[in-house]
């Protein structure tokens, strides 16, 4: 029974290499459970999204308030939340039931999630430092530009795993798909008889366009890749070499996922200096964002370079 549970537990994570240490120690073994208990109660993973939304948005209204003991509920409804954003994933995979509706909801739970959050600094009395009660306009501009840049941190760590992912667990164990091939999808659906289908691939394949458009190399690659071995069959030695070069990148898209933002939102909460969080998103993640991206940018060029001249034939 318990080795049966382990192997579960073990076929429910993504991968290894992309797995943070305290999602690992914390929340996949609590998502697990939840999975596994939503599984018997045949839940399906977007509704265990749904909860999860509505758990986080509350979190976040407790924000608003200038309490400590208030705050301290909100971090404990955001790890709550968080542990169902984990168990959703966790169940798709112990069940097969993926879907872009599935994906584009696991985006949207952290989007809502942190513009609840951004909206309650912003409203708190304890935000408004002389500086900002004198100008109260800027902290919402501050926190319009922090929720942009949130947004394209943490697409630009999914994709980044993604790619990871297409190349350690092949086409089945990554979510990764080609804006060219979505779009044909959405050209082939009715607006009439397809409504809600449409507007879910649309969003989701501009979703991927924007992703595509921020990796000019990483789309070089894939068409060499293609182009080198049409059939996806492509030699294990690349894979290895692809593998030592991008593991190393992987600790960046999780400091960029949601536990060392939550880490830096709860230190701003508990001093009472809730908009320093908004610095850290601006300053550090931004900051770790360019490093990332420029250094997947120029893995992607050696490996063209490796192909082109012939190290894998």
């Amino acid at each position: 029974m318990f080795a049966d549970l382990k192997k579960q537990y073990r076929q429910s994570l993504k991968s290894m290499d992309t797995e943070e240490g305290i999602d690992l120690a914390f929340y996949r073994p609590i998502g697990f459970a939840w999975a596994y208990l939503f599984r018997k109660l045949g839940i399906s993973p977007n509704a265990v999204t749904i909860v999860s939304i509505i758990l986080g948005v509350a979190a976040g209204i407790c924000f608003y308030y200038d309490s400590l003991a208030i705050n301290c509920i909100g971090m404990l409804l955001l790890i709550w939340a968080n542990s169902y954003d984990s168990a959703d994933g966790q169940l798709a995979r112990m069940t097969g039931q993926y879907s872009p509706l599935g994906r584009i909801l696991d985006g949207l739970s952290g989007d809502l999630w942190f513009i609840t959050i951004y909206a309650a600094i912003c409203l708190r009395e304890d935000t408004f430092s002389p500086f900002f009660a004198s100008h109260p306009w800027l902290i919402w501009v501050i926190a319009a530009v922090t929720g942009v840049c949130h947004a394209k941190q943490a697409a630009m760590a999914d994709y980044y795993r993604q790619f990871h992912l297409f190349f350690v667990n092949g086409k089945g164990g990554s979510e990764l798909d080609r804006a060219d091939e979505l779009k044909h999808k959405v050209a082939q659906l009715s607006w009439r008889r397809d409504f809600w289908h449409k507007i879910t691939q649309t969003f989701y394949t501009q979703y991927t366009v924007n992703q595509e458009a921020w990796t000019p190399a990483m789309q070089a690659l894939r068409r060499e890749i293609a182009r080198k071995w049409p059939d996806g069959d492509f030699p294990p030695e690349f894979k290895a070499r692809f593998r030592l070069l991008s593991l190393p990148l992987m600790k960046y898209t999780n400091i960029l996922s949601f536990n060392w933002r939550t880490i830096a939102l709860f230190t701003s909460l508990f001093i009472g200096q809730p908009w320093l969080y908004f610095m850290f998103e601006l300053v550090v993640l931004n900051a770790l964002l360019v490093y990332m991206m420029r250094r997947h940018e120029r893995l992607c060029r050696t490996l063209i370079a490796e192909i082109k001249e012939g190290r894998y034939d």
